[in-house]
């Protein structure tokens, strides 16, 4: 899937009438790779049914030995609320792959409508898309403990976001997304924001001794990681997280 397959302003003939500014060389503090995309030729070369769309997998990257997905948490003014409190409130269970509209009790075009809200539980929606920048920075600590190489870390950005104009950048392709290739530090990961307060954070993280895999996509209310067993079991175990452990071919959401 590419940005012209989009609906709305990013779809048909539309996208020709939004105006994009160049890209930046420098995303935050990430280098915009314009040359030699090798570090990510491990994502896209994959066999038929390894990383399908729409499976955590073709989100993150296949062969690893767990998954985990991490949910973007909704909100009630301005402080993180865990999916599970809202389902309790609604007498319903959060399981690993259910979907934000499932929680709520409406149909998939109404996931991020007003007038669903509870009030004095939630009364903002997920994040929708990539990893949320407070989410992100509570991951970071964790992802670090798990690689050799936090200092040496590349990243995946979906092109077609429409803020910048990557056009003259090389791209590589995960399933169902074109991505263009960024080089930085873990801790960089984050400093997108630092550009824009609403620029979108990587979709693909990973180190580059290849420890792990995060992923993130511009239709999905979860991030997914796939790592070692210690990793996930750190990430479900750690309080500040909502997190569940989920399959490399399940479905995403």
């Amino acid at each position: 899937m590419n940005d012209d397959a989009l609906p709305g302003p990013f779809g048909d003939d539309d996208h020709l009438l939004v105006h994009r500014e160049p890209a930046p060389e420098r995303y935050g503090r990430l280098d915009v790779r314009s040359t030699d995309l090798r570090p990510a030729e491990w994502l896209t070369e994959r066999p038929p049914g390894h990383g399908d769309f729409g499976t955590v997998a073709g989100v993150a990257a296949p062969g690893f030995a767990a998954y985990a997905r991490v949910l973007h948490p909704a909100s009630l003014d301005e402080r993180p609320v865990r999916w599970a409190t809202v389902a309790a409130a609604l007498g319903r269970a959060v399981g690993p792959d259910t979907a934000w509209h499932e929680v709520i009790g409406v149909d998939l075009d109404h996931r991020d409508a007003s007038g669903y809200e509870l009030p004095g539980v939630w009364d903002e929606h997920p994040a929708e898309g990539p990893t949320p920048p407070a989410l992100a920075l509570s991951l970071i600590p964790v992802l670090a403990r798990h690689t050799r190489t936090p200092g040496t870390c590349w990243f995946g950005l979906w092109h077609g976001y429409g803020r910048w104009d990557f056009d003259r950048y090389p791209s590589f392709e995960t399933p169902g997304r074109d991505e263009v290739l960024l080089s930085g530090t873990l801790d960089e990961a984050v400093s997108p924001v630092e550009l824009d307060e609403f620029a979108e954070l990587p979709d693909l993280w990973w180190p580059d001794d290849r420890a792990w895999c995060l992923g993130g996509d511009v239709d999905l209310m979860s991030t997914y990681v796939g790592g070692s067993r210690e990793l996930v079991a750190e990430l479900t175990a750690a309080p500040g997280l909502e997190v569940h452990r989920v399959t490399a071919g399940g479905r995403v959401a």
